[in-house]
């Protein structure tokens, strides 16, 4: 290489709060005000994840009892 090739352009996202090109500081945001606000309404619970909740039907069995359980349930 002979130095005088100039570096790829490193491609940025714009700021998803805002829509301005992102800040490297601040990334992926434009800046410390966009960054708290997205942090706020987190806190306040405007966004959130999609939890997914599991099917009562798939639980697994209960575990067979051990020991003094299992002498109890054996007698009639």
């Amino acid at each position: 290489m002979d130095g005088s090739a100039e570096p790829k352009p490193v491609r940025t996202r714009p700021c998803p709060r805002c829509g301005r090109p992102s800040v490297w500081r601040y990334r992926p945001f434009c800046s410390s005000a966009c960054r708290d606000r997205d942090f706020l309404d987190w806190l306040d619970e405007r966004h959130a994840v999609p939890a997914v909740e599991d099917d009562p039907e798939l639980e697994p069995p209960e575990p067979a009892p051990s020991g003094a359980e299992a002498e109890d349930r054996s007698r009639p």
